[in-house]
């Protein structure tokens, strides 16, 4: 069934256009990203679906009594009751139809009543009736759904009595989530939904939407997140929307393919209309060949020309690099306590950052992941231990709370105050890069969305090159693309990271290893996030071999457990085998059919048409090069078709 439908809807600003031409169709199961660039409308549109404004253009019709719930980015809950009240609430209809049973009860109870009177019927039929509703609706168990959600967001039985208003506002947002859950409406639209969730709770969050009974709109940054949850993609992207099948992954490679076949498709037609603009020209002034030259002519005027593709849009390009060297020690934390006002909350703390490795700290909401950083900056003193660097380090800190920006500046005076000898320009060049150009470099910090601070701070910390980042949450307001440039530039960098994060799919692109905090301490773990997982798997499987009263059960658990995982490891080997022959062939087959489509171009010059000799030659390197593309089109078919299958096995 269809819930919603957007056709045609576009945005206006004067003469600006945000988007047009929006077509989106949500079903009663849909699970939909919708994904684009920061500032490509992707909230604008969701106000409209929600009904809070209108579209310059076009309609969206709603089926009659839709329910929509809606999680803004950052969104909260502002209420004087305490978090157990708040969630109950959502159940008022149960309550009220619990009173309603348990005032039947009293009137079927009461001594005078006369059970054969037509009143005690329709009592009867009436309690008959509530009870059945009341167990279909989950009369029995709302209370225990309500404590397994709240649990699935970090919030224990003894947080129930707590006043909303004495949470912060990360756990504010946790709580408006989990009441949303809670509310079971026909669609969900979640803005930003995984911000300020650790990685425990995304991983449970992931598991609750994929049994959602209704439809789920998300917009997220998290491609992690995203390819577990969504069967469908629509991309707003040069002011279009363009709709894909598949999670966030398959989209990206559908995505290539389809520009692969825009750019074949175009080209081809730019080499007819350049044939027949060049035979025009030619001939249409010659008495005898006049007739085919306006034949053709014609033919121009009725081609439906294709518009030239889109590319990729502009997004930032950066890089970070040292001024000098470090030594091979970079930092030493030695018997570690961290925590706030003597108040412990993980110890002991052991590790060894070497030069050039990129640890990422991870562990729940909490435990003092950003409190190590700043510890380790002395920012905050370590409650015990202690940290030091190594021989010519340099740290530059990234602080995810963006409090290392003045709001009072400009974009162009926070960096160059800094740097003071610099010229204006290599300023306004570096901030070019990360996408601040023109008057963007005059507007204040204050004015900056969220987004814009971040590559503000990434800009300052680019122009430092020191050899040793700290970084806090770097993946925090950054759009899809932006993290792919960081990710690059981490990987590119000839120093040494220490971040926190809990973007799983970041995480895995750039560590190196993996460092747990936990109340009890912190593990370190040498390999990436997929590697980090194994190990706790393994751990979790010995710690029930431990409690099992038959070793020989558990033994065979902790094997099959290694067993699977070597498997999938072994099958994920394969499958990046199959996909790399795969996109060699494909490249193959983009260079012959550029080179192709160069030599008809060429061919088709004036100069060259009435050049018999050398129109042989090209004719021979053309059927050349046609046989080696029909070879290479060939080889990418079998191996596209190759890894089609192993993916379905």
């Amino acid at each position: 069934m269809i819930l919603l439908q957007a056709q045609q809807v576009a945005r206006h600003f004067g003469a600006d256009v945000l988007f047009e031409n929006i077509n989106l169709e949500i079903q009663d199961n849909s699970r939909i990203a919708l994904v684009g660039r920061n500032g490509a409308g992707k909230s604008t549109l969701i106000k409209m679906i929600i009904g809070e404004s209108e579209p310059s253009a076009g309609n969206i019709a709603r089926k009659k009594d839709l329910t929509i719930g809606y999680l803004a980015q950052n969104a909260d809950i502002s209420s004087d009751r305490t978090i157990m009240d708040e969630m109950l609430a959502v159940f008022d209809y149960l309550q009220d139809m619990e009173k309603q049973i348990h005032q039947l009860e009293s009137a079927m109870a009461n001594p005078d009543a006369d059970h054969q009177s037509p009143e005690y019927a329709r009592i009867l039929k009436q309690y008959d009736q509530l009870q059945h509703d009341f167990k279909e609706q989950n009369g029995y168990g709302y209370v225990n759904e309500i404590k397994s959600v709240l649990h699935g967001f970090h919030f224990e039985e003894a947080d129930h009595d707590r006043l909303i208003s004495s949470l912060s506002g990360g756990q504010r947002t946790r709580l408006a989530l989990a009441k949303l859950l809670l509310e079971k409406r026909d669609l969900l639209i979640l803005d930003e939904p995984t911000n300020h969730l650790d990685i425990d709770t995304l991983t449970w969050l992931e598991s609750y939407l994929q049994s959602y009974a209704g439809a789920l709109l998300i917009v997220s940054h998290d491609r992690y997140f995203l390819d577990k949850i969504v069967n469908e993609v629509y991309e707003i992207s040069h002011n279009k929307c363009h709709h894909y099948h598949g999670n966030y992954s398959q989209y990206i490679d559908e995505k290539a393919q389809r520009l692969q076949q825009e750019w074949k498709q175009y080209e081809k037609q730019q080499v007819e209309i350049n044939k027949l603009e060049d035979f025009v020209n030619r001939n249409l002034v010659r008495a005898s060949t006049t007739k085919r030259a306006q034949s053709r002519r014609k033919q121009l005027e009725k081609m439906d020309r294709l518009d030239r593709p889109e590319g990729l849009e502009k997004g930032p390009h950066f890089t970070f690099s040292t001024k000098k060297n470090s030594g091979n020690l970079v930092l030493t934390v030695t018997d570690a306590a961290i925590g706030y006002n003597g108040n412990i909350i993980s110890e002991p703390i052991d590790f060894e950052v070497r030069k050039n490795n990129i640890i990422a700290v991870v562990g729940p909401n909490g435990i003092g992941k950003s409190t190590l950083l700043k510890s380790i900056l002395g920012q905050i003193p370590f409650i015990k231990g202690s940290s030091s660097f190594g021989t010519g380090v340099e740290v530059g800190y990234y602080d995810q709370e963006q409090k290392n920006l003045n709001p009072q500046k400009t974009v162009l005076n926070e960096l160059w105050d800094e740097h003071p000898t610099t010229p204006e320009y290599d300023i306004r060049s570096i901030l070019g890069s990360f996408l601040f150009s023109g008057d963007d470099v005059l507007k204040s910090v204050a004015s900056l969305s969220g987004g814009e601070k971040a590559r503000l701070l990434l800009t300052k910390l680019a122009f430092r090159h020191d050899n040793f980042l700290l970084l806090d949450e770097p993946t925090n307001h950054l759009d899809i693309d932006s993290k792919e440039v960081l990710e690059q530039a981490l990987l590119e960098f000839d120093g040494t990271v220490l971040f926190v994060s809990h973007d799983r799919y970041f995480i895995n692109k750039v560590a190196t290893s993996v460092l747990e905090i936990t109340p009890e301490g912190s593990q370190l773990f040498l390999g990436d996030y997929d590697y980090y997982l194994e190990k706790k798997e393994e751990a979790e499987l010995l710690k029930q071999a431990k409690e099992d009263t038959s070793h020989s059960i558990t033994e065979k658990q902790v094997s099959t457990g290694k067993v699977n995982y070597q498997q999938s490891k072994e099958r994920q080997k394969q499958e990046r085998k199959l996909q790399r022959a795969v996109d060699s062939f494909e490249k193959e087959v983009e260079k012959l059919d550029s080179q192709k489509s160069n030599l008809e171009i060429e061919m088709a010059q004036p100069e060259v048409a009435t050049d018999l000799g050398k129109l042989t030659d090209l004719q021979k390197q053309l059927d050349e090069l046609t046989t080696k593309l029909a070879q290479a089109e060939e080889a990418w078919e079998t191996a596209s078709l190759e890894l089609e299958e192993f993916l379905e096995r």
